[in-house]
């Protein structure tokens, strides 16, 4: 379970909340790579990119973050049992072992052990985790259904060398050889204004596969547990490739300022939930001194002084 899918959301900037996850295996790039929540981290806060890419400053864990992880955990062993055997029921008994999977984590279980009445309180947070889990059968049924790939890791190097790469909730393939990409979302469905964010990680994942298969996904498929809702999107060539474009100009971007080192922060409503504030100069805040040779390490270009500490 990772961390790759978009981040463009009004609730919990801190952390994915195109699908509430946290990261529970090592997704660090063999070299410098574009995925779609580092990309809309950029997009939102070009410093904010800097803390959690460069700098790869801690972030607290939220219950919402962790829960989005329990469900998709749930999501995908729940196609490891045969078809007939896909029940609620039986997707409601995942959610107790999933989570003593999870709580094992460093810093997921402190969630609740420092709360009072921890125990209600957790008792109640599962609940509503198998809650959201119900909900998923109202809008697809799983007995129908045979993904080709559960948490598939997509990646491709365009012609100019940028490493594009994220991990797809589930990919189904017809017998026809149409592609439908599926990511489940533990919030609810955005209004129509934020609609092409939403779409935003799922394009990526188009465009990746159209890269490497040459096949332009039937359609994007954007599921929202919360309110039960369904978004869903048929790109085409001519799309993708204007947003192949966005996604080079993004990176062209990127690589200037971490040739410079210089990282901007953008002051929006987005900031209340940001974990770095203390080195936000918005704030009042100085950032740390610039990690060149981190940066440089992992295969980046810049010109900033390698320093000693």
């Amino acid at each position: 379970m990772t961390t790759t899918d978009l981040a463009l959301d009004v609730t919990d900037p801190a952390t994915d909340p195109a699908d509430q996850r946290t990261t529970a295996g090592d997704t660090t790039p063999r070299r410098p790579s574009l995925s779609p929540s580092r990309a809309a981290d950029f997009k939102t806060c070009p410093l904010l990119y800097r803390f959690r890419t460069i700098d790869r400053l801690p972030e607290k864990k939220s219950r919402a973050a962790v829960r989005g992880t329990l469900v998709h955990t749930v999501l995908e062993k729940l196609y490891d049992l045969p078809p007939a055997e896909r029940t609620v029921a039986a997707a409601r008994d995942l959610v107790d072992p999933a989570w003593a999977e999870l709580r094992e984590e460093p810093g997921v279980a402190d969630l609740f052990e420092a709360a009072e009445a921890g125990e209600t309180e957790l008792a109640g947070w599962l609940d509503s985790a198998g809650a959201l889990v119900e909900t998923y059968f109202r809008l697809e049924d799983p007995t129908r259904i045979q993904p080709e790939g559960r948490e598939e890791l997509v990646e491709v190097t365009l012609p100019d060398g940028l490493l594009l790469r994220g991990f797809v909730d589930r990919l189904d393939v017809a017998r026809n050889g149409a592609l439908r990409v599926v990511d489940y979302k533990t919030g609810g469905m955005p209004r129509e204004a934020f609609e092409a964010k939403a779409l935003f990680q799922m394009k990526f994942y188009a465009l990746v596969l159209w890269r490497t298969r040459g096949v332009v996904a039937a359609q994007l498929k954007l599921i929202y547990l919360k309110d039960g809702d369904v978004l869903t999107y048929a790109p085409d060539e001519a799309e993708l490739l204007r947003f192949e474009r966005t996604l080079q100009a993004i990176w062209a971007a990127i690589a200037k300022a971490v040739e410079t080192g210089d990282f901007r922060p953008n002051r929006s409503r987005l900031c209340s939930w940001c974990d770095h504030q203390a080195f936000c100069p918005s704030f009042g805040g100085t950032p740390p001194r610039f990690p060149a040779e981190a940066a440089a390490a992992a295969g980046w270009r810049t010109t900033v002084p390698v320093t000693a500490v």
